[in-house]
């Protein structure tokens, strides 16, 4: 491996990945260092969805959609806590990064509607395949690509960080350059983080990449980096709540196809319409953290097994999805009360028949997509489900050029960031899809912009 290169990317999940092939079509030279065996990190373990908006895949669909409205939907979501900055540089660039995306051979599927979308605006891809693609692309163009490589601290000079102190085996190595981007994932496999900055979520699942441990939050904050959006780790609802060979790590969310949430009580608690993050909170509060996706036949048929969070028939084969002819038997199986299952299901779908308001406040399915219809076409179907935290979605403060800032918010030279590690952008909130979306353009400008200060800077750096 290169002791010396102009970029040094930590972290090979998208974010890491779109910042070594931008910069090594920027003429840059660049080394990527992942921890894992593996490159993908959480970005192969989520539901593979990227909020774009205004791609062809809209148009082709009859879905309208603009930049206004994308960035509406991105700051209503996060209570308008979100870094406005960031927000817009990446409604500015999402489109681009998509058209790169596309360039380079990804291919996106059908736009589903999604958390937080006022029109449907998720768009399905094979993560595998993103990452195999972005790799291959960069290796081509130069760059070189390291696994089962731990870095431990950031090296700095002067005021400038120059370059990390890696584990190659046994050895510790120094591996300099012009510029570093900290793309190395969130810390939802480190418990100890994860009780200091998101203590309600103790009795959520883990999730995520197995490199998550918080290792770039820390290097970053050893060298005075600023932190963003830590008060809001929020859980996803809808996974299955017990160890499982079918469990794909993201759970389902037939809630936004048209089923209904209930508790071990069999009554409602939450406006199924809503973000799964506030989702995730509701479930955490129910009685053994436990709810139940019911849902009937015309639900079912909506599964889509091009996109996880919608492959219901898999898990109905799998056996995590109860089957019953009527919802006295699928209460039976499920462990709750059969007259209040029927009373919450008849109480529904009589309010939706006659038009009156529901209770908890739901019109539409999902986001401002969709009508609700009545759950009357048997079989019956009931999903246990609970609170997994899939990413923090929190980090290190950066600006819109994806620059790490210090805690007094000046620029730390030399350091970038992008994906999971970073803060601000989802403030208080998450809409489907941006997460993968905000590692893609991040990632990307990040590619650019290290390469920028770093071929203009090696001079000061020993070659």
């Amino acid at each position: 491996m290169s002791a010396v290169t102009d970029i040094l990317v930590i972290g090979g999940g998208l974010a890491g990945l779109s910042a070594l092939t931008s910069a090594a079509e920027s003429g840059a030279s660049g080394v990527l260092l992942e921890r894992t065996a593996s490159l993908g990190g959480s970005t192969v373990l989520s539901s593979g969805l990227m909020a774009f908006a205004g791609t062809d895949e809209q148009a082709s669909a009859g879905i309208e959609d603009d930049v206004e409205r994308l960035r509406h939907d991105l700051l209503e979501t996060g209570r308008f806590r979100n870094d406005e900055s960031l927000v817009d540089e990446y409604c500015a660039k999402q489109l681009d990064t998509y058209s790169w995306l596309k360039a380079l051979g990804v291919q996106f599927g059908v736009a589903h509607a999604g958390s937080g979308q006022a029109v449907p605006r998720s768009h399905p891809v094979d993560t595998a395949s993103v990452i195999d693609t972005l790799g291959r692309h960069a290796r081509v163009l130069g760059a070189e690509i390291r696994c089962n490589v731990r870095v431990r601290r950031l090296l700095v000079e002067g005021e400038q960080v120059v370059g990390v102190r890696a584990e190659i085996g046994d050895d510790e190595v120094d591996v300099r350059a012009g510029a570093v981007v900290l793309a190395s994932g969130g810390f939802t496999q480190s418990e100890e983080l994860l009780e200091r900055f998101a203590p309600a979520m103790e009795h959520a699942l883990r999730a995520g990449g197995a490199g998550n441990t918080g290792d770039g939050l820390l290097m970053a904050a050893k060298v005075g980096a600023g932190l963003a959006d830590m008060a809001f780790v929020k859980g996803t609802f809808g996974i299955f709540p017990w160890r499982s060979a079918a469990e794909e790590g993201t759970g389902i969310l037939a809630v936004y196809k048209g089923a209904i949430a209930v508790n071990g009580y069999g009554e409602r608690f939450i406006n199924e319409s809503l973000p799964y993050k506030v989702m995730g909170d509701a479930c955490l509060a129910q009685p053994e953290a436990l709810a139940f996706q019911i849902f009937d036949e015309n639900v079912l048929v909506q599964s889509d097994a091009s996109v996880p969070i919608y492959n219901f028939r898999r898990r109905l084969e799998a056996g995590q999805v109860r089957r019953a002819d009527t919802l006295e038997e699928l209460a039976e199986q499920l462990g709750i009360p059969a007259d209040a299952l029927c009373s919450t299901v008849t109480g529904y779908n009589q309010r939706l028949r006659d038009g009156a308001p529901d209770a908890l406040g739901r019109t539409t399915l999902c986001g401002g997509v969709g009508k609700p219809t009545p759950l009357d076409t048997p079989p019956y179907y009931g999903f246990p489900s609970t609170t997994v935290v899939l990413a923090t979605y929190c980090g290190v403060r950066v600006d819109n050029e994806t620059r790490v800032l210090d805690v007094f918010g000046t620029v730390i030279p030399g350091l970038y960031a992008a994906g999971e590690v970073t803060g601000g952008f989802h403030g208080d909130g998450y809409v489907t899809g941006s997460s993968l979306g905000k590692s893609a353009v991040f990632g990307r400008i990040a590619g650019r912009r290290a390469t920028a200060f770093a071929l203009g800077s090696l001079t000061s750096v020993a070659r």
